[in-house]
């Protein structure tokens, strides 16, 4: 099973946000908006949700196996992840067709005090589709204190636009790529489809009342900590430049390879942006692990006596001892994350 590319069951993941209808055109899906606005890609987390569907909701299962992917991971540790032996990301696509609340994810000082986790949740986005009039909202505006930041906490019982009146926002581009360190305020607005790469938890602090018509009861708010803890993992601070410029590292020979987030920017995950035009690219991680999504256009992966067609939307993991050993070809346009 580890020696060759590991595909998995689809795995739409619920949330008391609505969204999913640019799952259409991407994955195949019926275009509409329903409450399974995720789908968690090559995915070893549980989600963290108030009401599960299963008792292992959000962890992958492998395609054509009764094997879900964390007992894979277990099984054969060293050879799907190489010697270190840990699966250190999470990958989501996430469409949603609202405004979710204001919210930040511990950094890993904060899970290890608050959490017992190694983990915190510094994520980025890169942009897939967009619906008219998409937003994201990015740091607080100039003068937000947490005494300001706590009144809307307050207002947003009565006032649903109290938190967003605080927030930058961006207008979004297809093939934008964002940086969202641990405990900047943000909100991914509506209209956004999006491949979310971040660290393995499911840790949001989202301390507004109101997701769309759904009140938030003080856990899904506070996820289990006090408030004045809770509000503690907000940084005030002026917000980074979010937004960043793909590092083109070659282009020949029908194959463009780009960096969107390297080790300059975050030490949680790399992600590289494969581009094939009728050359050849082999997928060579040295002692690592990948997961792989087509996000645009056709092609095949293949080698060691195996061949499979992919498409938009496709993903799979390659394991740390199949690395070297296959090549994408066709037309294709592939996210390599690590």
């Amino acid at each position: 099973m580890t020696n060759h590319p590991i595909f998995f069951e689809r795995n739409r993941v619920g949330r008391v946000y609505t969204g999913g209808k640019l799952f259409g055109d991407f994955l195949g899906d019926e275009p509409l908006d329903g409450y399974l606005p995720e789908e968690w890609v090559a995915s070893s987390v549980v989600a963290n949700n108030t009401v599960m569907r299963s008792p292992k909701e959000g962890v992958s299962k492998v395609a054509g196996s009764d094997m879900y992917f964390d007992e894979l991971l277990e099984k054969y540790k060293e050879e799907c992840l190489g010697k270190n032996g840990v699966f250190r990301i999470l990958v989501k696509y996430l469409d949603s067709a609202i405004r979710l609340p204001a919210q930040a994810h511990p950094d890993k000082d904060f899970s290890r005090k608050h959490f017992n986790s190694e983990y915190g949740k510094t994520e980025s986005w890169l942009v897939l589709a967009t619906r008219p009039g998409a937003r994201i909202y990015f740091g607080f505006k100039d003068g937000v204190t947490e005494e300001i930041f706590n009144k809307a906490i307050d207002d947003s019982e009565t006032d649903k636009d109290a938190m967003e009146r605080l927030l930058e926002y961006i207008e979004p581009k297809v093939g934008d790529v964002f940086l969202v360190p641990a405990r900047t305020v943000h909100a991914i607005g509506a209209g956004c489809l999006i491949l979310e790469v971040q660290e393995p938890t499911d840790f949001t602090i989202q301390p507004e009342r109101w997701c769309g018509e759904y009140k938030l009861s003080d856990k899904e708010m506070y996820i289990g900590l006090s408030r004045k803890d809770a509000v503690s993992c907000f940084d005030f601070k002026k917000a980074p430049d979010t937004k960043l410029i793909p590092e083109v590292v070659c282009d020949k020979d029908g194959v463009k390879l780009e960096k969107l987030i390297s080790e300059k920017h975050t030490d949680c995950f790399i992600i590289n942006r494969i581009t094939v035009n009728g050359g050849k690219h082999t997928l060579n991680i040295p002692d690592s692990y990948g997961v792989y999504i087509v996000t645009n256009g056709n092609g095949t992966i293949s080698g060691d006596n195996y061949s499979k067609d992919i498409k938009k939307g496709d993903y799979f993991f390659m394991p740390a001892c199949a690395m070297g050993k296959f090549e994408i070809s066709g037309n294709i346009e592939v996210a390599e994350c690590y």
